[in-house]
């Protein structure tokens, strides 16, 4: 098994639910964390912007993430959405095992 976590931001709390959800019902994560209220400060079209976005972590499976991210590349609002991956090394066994249950297809 090689469960990884993958860090998203969102603009909005909607689009984050809207995102999480799909994630979710497609089998594509197990779990979504949604964290409001982030500030971002970031370089975008040659200038400092900021604002105030939503964090989603997405508890999957390595195989899963390239499809999790064309999923989130055709929902999200952003042109260059956030979507990056942290590999789980280790932790509650029982809760790995059923991250990889979560996310096999049915049928």
């Amino acid at each position: 098994m090689s469960e990884t976590l993958v860090y998203m931001t969102c603009g909005s709390t909607e689009e984050a639910e809207k995102i999480g959800r799909a994630l979710v019902e497609k089998r594509l994560a197990a779990c979504i964390n949604m964290f409001d209220g982030m500030r971002s400060l970031y370089w975008w079209e040659g200038k400092v912007e900021q604002g105030s976005e939503v964090v989603l972590l997405a508890k999957t499976t390595a195989n899963l993430v390239e499809e999790l991210t064309e999923e989130v590349k055709r929902l999200h609002e952003y042109d260059v959405p956030c979507v990056v991956t942290l590999p789980i090394t280790g932790g509650n066994t029982d809760f790995l095992r059923w991250i990889h249950e979560e996310t096999q297809s049915e049928g």
